[in-house]
C-alpha cells in the first residue's frame, strides 16, 4: 500500500498557489504561561514567506519578542473530509519595525485584500503611515512545512 502521507503532500507551487487563494492565517505562538496563543490574521506572501502585521504592543508581538517560534497554519476545505487542503509552517519570526517596511506591508494587504484589488488610495496611504509607529510586521521564516490536499486522493482512503 502506497504512504497516503506522501501522496497527499502539496508541491512548492501548489503550496504557493493555495497561500494566493486563501485569505486567513493562524498563528500561534506561546504565551505568558506557556500555553499556544492562536490568532487569525490576513496575510502576504513575499519571497515564499508569509508575513502579516499587527501593533507593537499586542500579546502575540510580546510573544514573539520572547520566544520567536511559531506556527502558522492555513487550510481549506473544512467541512467536506475529501477536500480538506492546508499548509503548517513551523517557524522563526523575525518581526520588522521600520516604518518604511511596515507601509510597504500595508499597500501590499490593502490590495490583497480589497474587494477589487485596488491599490491603496492617498488618504490610506497618509493613514497608515500615521499607524506605522505603532505597528510591526512579522514575517515567518519555515523551519519545517507539512502541507496536505486530500482532493490528490480522488476519495479513496
Amino acid at each position: 500500500m502506497a504512504n497516503k502521507r506522501k501522496q497527499i503532500e502539496m508541491s512548492e507551487e501548489e503550496i504557493l498557489t493555495f497561500l494566493d487563494e486563501e485569505k486567513v492565517a493562524i498563528v500561534t505562538s506561546f504565551g505568558p504561561r506557556g500555553w499556544p496563543h492562536s490568532m487569525p490574521l490576513w496575510y502576504v506572501v513575499e519571497a515564499g514567506r508569509i508575513r502579516t502585521w499587527t501593533f507593537r504592543k499586542s500579546q502575540k508581538v510580546k510573544n514573539l519578542e520572547r520566544d520567536p517560534r511559531a506556527t502558522v497554519l492555513v487550510e481549506a476545505g473544512y467541512d467536506r473530509y475529501e477536500q480538506l487542503r492546508g499548509v503548517m509552517y513551523e517557524a522563526e519570526t523575525v518581526i520588522h519595525d521600520d516604518p518604511e517596511t511596515v507601509l510597504d506591508y500595508a499597500a501590499k494587504v490593502s490590495a490583497r485584500y480589497s474587494p477589487d484589488g485596488s491599490e491603496p488610495t492617498p488618504e490610506m496611504i497618509d493613514a497608515f503611515r500615521q499607524q506605522a509607529p505603532k505597528r510591526v510586521v512579522l514575517e515567518f521564516q519555515p523551519v519545517r512545512t507539512v502541507s496536505w490536499d486530500h482532493r490528490k486522493l480522488g476519495g479513496a482512503y
